[in-house]
């Protein structure tokens, strides 16, 4: 893949497959569709694709085939094992169009092609090997006014490795046990491609780790570096080695990208989810706070309405409340049996009003204070909310837009194949941990 810097990339890509992907890479590679989603495919111009090893009949009947006349074995491999391989050549498309284009490729790929046939181990146990020319670079026509065509190789193949049959301890002749039998080539793809020791590059010893294991270097490396030195030996001088994220294609790399960023985006939606979760919980509970708060008002208004009537009984004119003494009551006796009374009366009310406005006041403010707090968390959440939802749904449009620019088709097969290399390193972790725990014991 081009990135941009005026370096032209090798890029090399072994993809596993099995029997029921066989049939979808036969009707991609070989033009078998009548119609095809992807819409850089031109089908005008699959004439010019060209075949370096024609098959004679379908991928999946040249492997049985093959069986039957005895070229590879699958002795002991399971029906849904990856017994098919598919390698992948390629440089930007900048590279070919700098060199004349169509003609030029013609000649690269079949160079590589031949790089081809070392990588497997062998014509024989390749299925079929075409360079498509059909497929045009959007961006590239589009920037320079004109049709581009991005150029690469498809090499189908079995993977296989030498293997020994011995003769077992059944064997009548016991002198025979443990000798060779047969020699077979075994259809594997996990040991065809096992990872490689690194070597030391004084003393070409194998390097090991600090535990005394073998520092191994994966296999994708191996393919990369074994492309890159048999088309630098064909005398193409002008290219560099892809790096672990230079050689993906163009639809690979932005594929496995958006599936990053959109898998960062679904963790923060089930975050936001769960916030809009405690939202809801919040937002119950003030309700429920305001309910009781509606309570507890409707409980004092009658205590208020009480006040309020003492209140306008003692606010009439002070002369119809306190009226004047009679001819003959004395001082003592006025004060002890009218005002005293009053006074005691007017105090009471104003400390029951005061209490109760300071009763009143308290919950008022403890409400205000906690409507501000819930209603200011409730509005920065939801702004929060509406952000996090307007990005997924960008999110899904570009998803969306890079199907339509590629094709769904192309984009699944893309996801499978990463997928199918993520499953192979995984199993071959376990492996070598179980391989490292048995040397342990």
């Amino acid at each position: 893949m081009a990135r941009g810097d005026g370096i032209h990339r090798t890029s090399a890509r072994n993809m596993r497959l099995t029997t029921p992907k066989l049939k979808n890479a036969q009707q991609h590679n070989e033009r078998e569709k009548e119609s095809y989603v992807n819409q850089d495919i031109v089908p005008e111009r699959s004439h010019l694709n060209v075949h370096f090893k024609q098959p004679d009949s379908g991928y999946l009947e040249q492997f049985e085939q093959m069986v039957a006349d005895g070229i590879i074995s699958t002795r002991g491999i399971k029906e849904d094992a990856f017994r098919y391989g598919e390698l992948i050549f390629d440089v930007n498309s900048a590279y070919f169009f700098n060199h004349g284009g169509y003609d030029f490729a013609k000649q690269f790929y079949h160079d590589a092609y031949q790089a081809a046939i070392k990588i497997v181990g062998g014509e024989q146990y390749i299925l079929s090997a075409v360079m498509h020319a059909d497929e045009r670079n959007r961006a590239m026509s589009e920037a320079l006014g004109q049709d581009v065509y991005h150029y690469h190789l498809h090499v189908v193949y079995v993977p296989v490795v030498e293997k020994q049959i011995r003769w077992s301890k059944r064997c009548k002749d016991k002198s025979l046990v443990g000798k060779v039998k047969e020699t077979v080539m075994q259809v594997s793809m996990s040991k065809k491609w096992a990872s490689m020791p690194v070597l030391d590059e004084v003393t070409g010893e194998p390097l090991k780790t600090a535990k005394g294991k073998p520092v191994l270097k994966k296999s994708y490396s191996v393919l990369q570096d074994d492309f890159f030195q048999y088309m630098r030996e064909a005398g193409y001088a002008d290219v560099e080695r892809g790096s672990s994220e230079e050689h993906l294609t163009v639809t690979q790399f932005k594929v496995e990208r958006e599936q990053a960023r959109l898998a960062k985006l679904q963790t923060e939606k089930s975050e936001v989810q769960a916030e809009i979760g405690q939202l809801r919980t919040d937002k119950a509970e003030a309700e429920k706070a305001a309910k009781e708060a509606q309570t507890e008002l409707r409980l004092l208004a009658p205590k208020l309405k009480h006040m309020e009537k003492l209140a306008a009984e003692y606010s009439s004119d002070p002369e119809n409340l306190l009226p004047l003494p009679d001819r003959m009551e004395s001082a003592k006796s006025y004060r002890e049996k009218k005002s005293k009374p009053l006074l005691e009366k007017i105090v009471k009310v104003v400390r029951s009003v005061y209490r109760a406005y300071l009763d009143v006041c308290q919950k008022f403010e403890l409400l205000q204070r906690k409507y501000d707090t819930e209603i200011s968390y409730l509005k920065k959440q939801l702004d929060e909310v509406k952000g996090e939802n307007a990005e997924l749904q960008e999110t899904a449009r570009d998803y969306h837009r890079l199907c339509r620019a590629y094709g769904p088709e192309r984009v699944v097969e893309t996801v499978a194949a990463v997928k199918q290399q993520e499953q192979a390193e995984k199993e071959q972790k376990r492996s070598q941990t179980r391989r490292y725990n048995r040397d342990a014991r």
